[in-house]
């Protein structure tokens, strides 16, 4: 695999999924009565067998049943927050199927004491290449991709890559695939630009897996953890993929930061923009926008339930211009895009006496800086949309935005990585009474 006792049940709730559409958590199975699925309950005690479970080290809730993982994450949550810091969490948003469900695969690549070429993981802590043929959690079709170019490397004589000689070809394989377009992109990570026979390489490979839709080789020669160079070069295809998500259709290129489990991010997605109750009048921030996402859903949605108008901030320039791109791919002329750091961004709009209604932030693991945050409360919004991909930095910053006239409502677990500890929230912030009152 990639890298308490709690009292009462624990319940799936009714989500909001595909972005405004609802429906029942469930795919019509018989259900327990606590509402989780047999065929879950099951695999998550009988069949959830991993020989790298223990040296890799993401999956650790392995043992457990998915409902008894939900009550941890939810409980995880729950004291991640200073008592009185929200008005209540709510129960885990969970997943109907929650396997395969990563869309991004990166496989880095060594040998073996034989000499025979291996791809997997690092161990935890190392190194050492960990040999991965399949995961529960990863896309099948992704893994077989993986093996298939591994079985491909002594016929071409391509040698992988060493980090201690540094010398070799090969470093890594990354394979996304459109979770809605079924469209696949495979990226060959190579240490040098000079990769012999990739035409043939290439042709042999779309002759097993005629499914790929492209095919990048990127070049990083050097010598930190980045898996990614600033170079690469189209091998086959046009470079990039699309997927489909809450109805808006995005470009992604090797470099794009897109959310490996479209399936809980619709519904992650759908519960921000239905805190955010957008009535068509809304000047809106999208803050954090990497590919645009959120702010374009936002902005397309029906008459009456969509932003007036977005405004995204995001430093980076790859991000930035697939945004663009994305935009004009659906027709959307209501959002702007400015590349730059969201604080300063916000900070010099606040000068110059802008405002905003509602803001949307989507920070990274490291959660928002003091700031951004006070950036963001110039600005006046009524209502700001967090969402955390780390329940304990949001429970930093929602202190910080509560001493800054902010009071946040209840808190939205989203399990976004079934069998690992991680966990995912949104919640709703809004101005306090007395901050209303001198809003211009």
């Amino acid at each position: 695999m990639r890298n308490r006792k709690l009292s009462g049940a624990h319940f799936f709730i009714k989500s909001t999924t595909k972005c405004g559409r609802k429906r029942m958590s469930g795919t019509g199975k018989r259900k327990e009565k606590n509402g989780t699925e047999n065929g879950v309950r099951k695999r998550g005690l009988e069949q959830n067998r991993c020989v790298n479970q223990k040296r890799c080290g993401s999956c650790r809730y392995l043992s457990l049943t998915y409902e008894q993982q939900l009550a941890k994450k939810e409980e995880y949550v729950r004291k991640s927050l200073e008592k009185g810091l929200v008005k209540r969490v709510m129960p885990v948003i969970g997943m109907d199927d929650p396997y395969h469900y990563r869309n991004k695969v990166t496989a880095v690549f060594a040998r073996d004491r034989k000499g025979n070429p291996v791809s997997g993981v690092y161990e935890g802590g190392t190194h050492h290449v960990l040999p991965v043929e399949e995961c529960l959690i990863e896309d099948a079709l992704a893994d077989k991709i993986i093996g298939t170019i591994r079985g491909m490397l002594k016929s071409f004589k391509i040698w992988i890559y060493d980090e201690d000689t540094r010398r070799g070809l090969l470093r890594y394989v990354l394979v996304r695939r459109g979770f809605t377009t079924g469209q696949v992109m495979v990226v060959l990570v190579t240490a040098s630009p000079v990769f012999p026979s990739k035409k043939n390489f290439v042709q042999a490979l779309l002759r097993e897996h005629p499914e790929i839709t492209t095919v990048v080789q990127n070049i990083n020669p050097r010598t930190d953890s980045l898996i990614l160079g600033d170079r690469q070069q189209v091998l086959y295809g046009k470079g990039y993929i699309e997927d489909v998500l809450c109805g808006c259709t995005f470009r992604i290129s090797p470099s794009s930061f897109y959310q490996i489990n479209p399936v809980q991010t619709e519904k992650l997605y759908g519960k921000a923009i239905e805190l955010a109750a957008l009535t068509g009048k809304e000047k809106v921030i999208d803050a954090y926008c990497g590919i645009g996402t959120i702010g374009l859903i936002a902005a397309s949605r029906p008459e009456g339930r969509k932003a007036g108008s977005v405004l995204s901030i995001e430093l980076n320039p790859d991000a930035v211009r697939d945004a663009i791109t994305n935009a004009k791919r659906n027709g959307i002329d209501n959002v702007r895009f400015f590349r730059a750091d969201a604080g300063e961004f916000m900070e010099k709009m606040a000068a110059q006496g802008a405002r905003a209604d509602v803001l949307f932030m989507d920070p990274p693991r490291s959660g928002s800086t003091e700031a951004f945050m006070r950036s963001a409360a110039k600005l006046g919004p009524d209502r700001i949309v967090y969402i955390s991909c780390n329940p304990e930095t949001l429970g930093r910053d929602l202190k910080v935005f509560r001493k800054l006239g902010y009071q946040a409502g209840e808190v939205w677990p989203v399990d976004m990585f079934p069998w690992t500890e991680s966990c995912e929230a949104v919640c709703l912030l809004t101005r306090e009474p007395v901050m209303r009152a001198g809003k211009r």
